[in-house]
């Protein structure tokens, strides 16, 4: 995989991004146990109130490029005629906003419609997030003897029609979707328009900045994708479970205390690299659930840094041949040893 050379920039500058509460995207145990994970938010009233009415729906990614933490899709939806209102709220091109605005926007959308009736925007706007781990996109591109490469594209590929279908199954009706591109926007669209033909399908590049829906969709991924860096860099301190009054559990523990600066995720970003060689283990390398070891910038690290270990990995078997515990065991027609010395005998025998 070559490494993204147009990084996006660090998503903060001092002291870690840190909000009066987790946005439900963001489940701090299953990131720290390396989990790939999908969040789907309530369906809004105001398209349960009018089922037959067309709803339009978007989306985009964040975190294709880093070497450090998850790569997150999301898709937003609304009806048609709430268009208009999105763009007005303030969404926009992810990267093009502050941290601060893109918090603010996905925390209105979190909350309750109780805790703020003044705000539209929870029963006006759904979403739904895919978060894919490190060990996840690592595990599928890296060469196994088991299975071919899963390529990033396919894997975004599958992940964008997987959340469209998931939608599908809540029988919201989508009648268009807007895509942010990965790979030749042609193909792509016609590949989805054959899945999804009652629905008029576009795939653009720059879709976050032409489409207010898809601008929505980039807001969704990026503060969950920036949010979940702070918690596997140990930066955001997991609320305790119901019932646990304010004892963290193990898995908890690991991300309490000042946490560590890792830059963007981004293999030009000093702070991501000094972080990769100061965290450099000489067997394992690093923590799956953070470093994707199918990066470039990781693999030529573990391959040139003088303090790793030279793994010898056994050649898997061609058929019909035999492992050395097989042959110590088996019998002699098939080759084994296990035969030659008699079969046991008890006191009976005797």
């Amino acid at each position: 995989m070559a490494d993204s050379p147009s990084p996006e920039p660090a998503i903060s500058t001092g002291a870690p991004l840190l909000p009066a509460f987790l946005p439900p995207s963001v489940t701090p145990s299953k990131l720290l146990s390396g989990q790939t994970y999908t969040y789907v938010s309530s369906i809004p009233q105001s398209i349960l109130d009018n089922p037959t009415a067309p709803v339009m729906l978007g989306v985009d990614e964040a975190g294709r490029g880093p070497v450090l933490g998850p790569m997150v899709y999301a898709a937003a939806y609304c009806l048609e005629s709430y268009e208009d209102r999105i763009k007005k709220l303030g969404f926009a091109d992810s990267k093009k906003m502050t941290p601060t605005s893109r918090l603010a926007l996905l925390t209105a959308l979190s909350q309750s419609p109780s805790n703020d009736p003044s705000s539209d925007l929870p029963t006006s706007l759904g979403w739904l997030t895919t978060l894919l781990s490190p060990a996840t996109i690592s595990t599928g591109m890296l060469p196994s003897p088991q299975a071919a490469p899963y390529n990033l594209n396919t894997l975004a590929h599958d992940t964008t029609i997987s959340l469209i279908t998931t939608l599908l199954s809540h029988n919201v009706n989508v009648t268009a979707i807007y895509i942010d591109t990965v790979g030749p926007p042609g193909s792509y669209q016609a590949k989805l328009q054959k899945l999804f033909p009652r629905c008029k399908v576009r795939v653009e590049k720059k879709a976050d900045s032409l489409f207010p829906i898809v601008s929505a969709a980039s807001v969704c991924a990026k503060v969950t994708r920036d949010l979940a860096l702070e918690v596997l860099a140990g930066k955001i301190k997991p609320p305790p479970k119901e019932g646990q009054g304010s004892r963290p559990t193990e898995v908890e523990e690991a991300a309490t205390g000042q946490g560590i600066d890792l830059g963007s995720g981004y293999p030009g970003d000093a702070k991501t690299i000094s972080y990769l060689k100061d965290s450099l283990d000489p067997i394992f390398g690093w923590d799956d659930n953070l470093v994707r070891f199918s990066w470039a910038t990781a693999k030529d690290m573990l391959e040139k840094e003088r303090c790793c270990v030279k793994v010898e990995w056994a050649e898997p078997l061609e058929e019909g041949e035999q492992s050395i515990m097989g042959f110590l065991s088996g019998d002699t027609d098939a080759g084994g040893v296990g035969g030659w010395f008699g079969k046991s005998v008890g006191v009976a025998d005797f």
